[in-house]
């Protein structure tokens, strides 16, 4: 049995980067390298000194209880938030000293409902592709690519408050990617979906890796999608990354058999009294993004 107290012993080190953000001693390159990063709220530590990197085409899982820190630290590296100490570099660049550089290389899907359900999908992507900054003779062609390729095309004209859950988390991430970013954050991607739906999605994003190599940020409360996705995950508890490693090395050194919510549960514990990041405004707009994907 782990002693919770203790979780070195789940520790896996993050993979191995320059400062530069340029390839490792293993030849793998790192997009995302977050050095002793922090964010304060007054005298609340949202986001405490955490260290990570993340190689090129990765899917790296960030989980973790409400209120743990996970959106703070999306936030900053998608440079929404600025930290209160620490660094961190995205595709090279920083996240202070370089934002506007940060944001030409990344894609963002929040959790929150963003796509305009009084628009049609294609109106959406193009709107999108006006605020990306993407040539007016590029545009047609990426927006096409894109309905294709998230399997939209034959309903690119109709208006996205039709659209089924599935296909409106769908239709967001093609507009997060219009821009062709290197990096792509994705926010609960699958809240408020059915299984079938969701299984979705993941094919979708598991052709973009293949077929792009994008490397993807993704927060879930959902295990089984961690498990079967994520090539490695990050442990967030109380504002401080308590283990970073693949699903199967954090499981083996649990016991055999051992699940990731048994290892989540070890590490965490029952925290439903903890603080938390979320008011009660937040807690209501996330209720109603479920209710509306659903």
């Amino acid at each position: 049995m782990i002693d919770v107290r203790d979780t070195s012993h789940l520790a896996v080190p993050a993979a191995p980067a320059t400062s530069e953000g340029g390839p490792d001693a293993t030849g793998a390159h790192c997009p995302i390298e977050v050095r002793a990063l922090t964010r304060r709220f007054g005298d609340i530590v949202a986001v405490d000194r955490a260290t990570l990197g993340v190689n090129e085409g990765e899917i790296f899982g960030i989980i973790g209880p409400n209120g743990a820190g996970k959106s703070t630290l999306i936030k900053m590296l998608t440079t929404l938030l600025p930290p209160s100490s620490g660094s961190a570099t995205v595709v090279g660049a920083d996240i202070v000293r370089q934002p506007a550089e940060v944001r030409r290389h990344i894609g963002y899907v929040p959790q929150l409902l963003s796509a305009d359900g009084s628009l049609s999908g294609y109106e959406n992507l193009l709107l999108s592709a006006r605020l990306y900054g993407i040539p007016h003779r590029e545009r047609a062609e990426r927006i096409a690519r894109a309905l294709a390729r998230m399997g939209l095309a034959a309903a690119s004209r109709h208006l996205v408050g039709h659209y089924s859950g599935g296909m409106i988390r769908r239709l967001e991430i093609a507009q997060s990617l219009l821009h062709r970013p290197k990096v792509l954050f994705l926010d609960e991607p699958t809240v408020g979906l059915d299984p079938g739906a969701r299984k979705a999605v993941w094919d979708h994003v598991l052709d973009l890796r293949r077929s792009f190599r994008t490397t993807m940020i993704v927060t879930s409360h959902h295990m089984d999608e961690i498990d079967q996705y994520c090539d490695r995950i990050a442990l967030i508890d109380r504002g401080r990354i308590a283990a970073i490693g693949s699903p199967a090395e954090l499981k083996a050194k649990m016991r055999p058999g051992a699940t990731l919510d048994d290892v989540f549960i070890q590490l965490v514990g029952n925290q439903s009294e903890t603080e938390t990041e979320e008011g009660y405004g937040d807690v209501r707009r996330t209720r109603r993004a479920v209710r509306e994907h659903g």
